[in-house]
């Protein structure tokens, strides 16, 4: 039996047993997780240098190993977020409809877990304890396999959860990871139909696509961000630099991350030398259009590839757009339909750019970065839906459920 199926096996049965829990007692094992990771940091972190050690040695970029590393601090607040999803609302159970038929059933509606969730990602520990937090507080176990440049981290936490688990009333095994690095580990993920109820890609486009078209697990798709921030003529000029800077340079590593800029020629005129001196004083390299390079100086030539591009870097695409239809032309060529913003004083051009793209999110004057559960008062989140069913956006915790039907009789026959 390989390693994947054995795995999944034991959270299904982990799974019968953990939907059937209290509040309380997930939250008691939550805490617990919690107070583990900050007492366990030391060890976190030695392991968490195994794998920026291997990443160096394999010329990551600086970016992506900036999603790999842990401090101190990062664990802390990871461990701040696991107590937080404490304090949210347990959606698991809720009623949400009630009917009362003529004769005489009454049916209700409640939310109820998805069962075993398979999530899939790259580089980032702290989605494992994300992931693991709130799959557990929604009653799912979950089957996690993490890239391999994080192996030695992901291990090591999981050891840490599973052993905090074990003190409480959920069953350790309702928390799984997959440490074959190889792909085949993946492919046999895709096809575990029967043993995973659902499978969550979170990474870059490849690895989204690869699940999407080979799994015949169900799948709830997180999307590649490939994000726009358009300056319309109108735009602030202050706001508009503040904006697509911090959506640029705040974290260029995540999906929320603006990777082209479109400015309105008019605005361009006025300020596009100067706002791209601000970007190049950040570190950004620049890839403009032909207009763009006329307008300013130090920028290298885009090609059609790089709108199509999630650059997860210092990288950034500059085009200048002769008006909003040019603009929104360009967003529906090249989105992801996962975050994009425009920045205008003019309402009726925010208007119709919140109306007609389509995206998860869709910003007038904020920075994309927003997209995020905690930013939107969900807590923590599995990921970003950018696909239109079961979820949409920032997941937090009723995306992770499920409904059924409860149907109470009298002694109700159909005639």
């Amino acid at each position: 039996m390989s390693e994947v199926v054995r795995k999944a096996q034991a959270a299904q049965s982990a799974a019968a047993v953990l939907g059937q829990l209290s509040t309380e007692t997930k939250n008691d094992a939550l805490r617990k997780m919690a107070k583990a990771l900050l007492a366990h940091t030391g060890s976190i972190l030695a392991a968490n240098e195994e794998d920026l050690e291997r990443g160096r040695a394999q010329g990551t970029s600086s970016s992506l190993l900036d999603r790999l590393k842990l401090t101190e601090e990062r664990i802390a607040a990871i461990a701040e977020g696991v107590t937080q999803i404490v304090d949210l609302t347990d959606p698991v159970g809720d009623v949400l409809e009630r009917i009362d038929r003529p004769n005489g059933l009454r049916i209700e509606k409640l939310r109820v877990p998805l069962g075993v969730i398979g999530i899939i990602y790259e580089a980032r520990p702290n989605v494992t304890v994300d992931a693991a937090a709130l799959c557990l507080k929604t009653g799912n176990a979950v089957v996690l396999r993490g890239g391999s440049s994080a192996l030695s981290s992901n291990r090591r936490i999981v050891e840490v959860l599973r052993e905090a688990l074990a003190g409480s009333e959920i069953p350790a095994d309702a928390l799984q990871l997959i440490e074959d690095p190889g792909r085949g580990s993946v492919d046999e993920m895709l096809k575990l139909n029967g043993l995973l109820d659902v499978i969550i890609p979170r990474g870059g486009a490849s690895l989204i696509q690869n699940v999407v078209q080979n799994a015949t697990v169900p799948v709830i798709e997180t999307g590649a961000g490939i994000c726009h921030t358009y300056l319309d003529e109108s735009a602030d000029p202050d706001m508009a630099q503040a904006i697509a800077l911090n959506a640029k340079v705040q974290r260029p590593s995540v999906c929320n991350a603006m990777e082209t800029l479109l400015v309105h020629e008019a605005f361009a005129l006025r300020h596009l030398r100067s706002l791209t001196g601000v970007f190049q004083s950040a570190g950004v390299e620049l890839r403009g259009d032909e207009r763009t390079r006329e307008l300013a100086e130090g920028v290298m030539p885009a090609a059609e590839q790089d709108f199509a591009t999630e650059y997860n870097d210092y990288i950034l695409n500059v085009k200048v757009v002769k008006d909003l239809d040019e603009a929104l032309a360009h967003i529906r060529r090249f989105g992801t339909k996962h975050s994009e913003c425009i920045v205008t004083e003019s309402q009726t051009h925010a208007d119709r750019f919140l109306r007609e793209v389509d995206a998860a999110a869709v910003y007038h004057n904020a920075s994309t970065r927003f997209t995020d559960g905690f930013e939107f008062g969900f807590g923590a989140e599995i990921g970003i839906s950018t696909q239109k069913l079961h979820a949409r956006g920032p997941m937090g915790l009723p995306a992770l459920t499920s409904t059924k039907y409860r149907i109470f009789g009298t002694g109700q026959i159909r005639t």
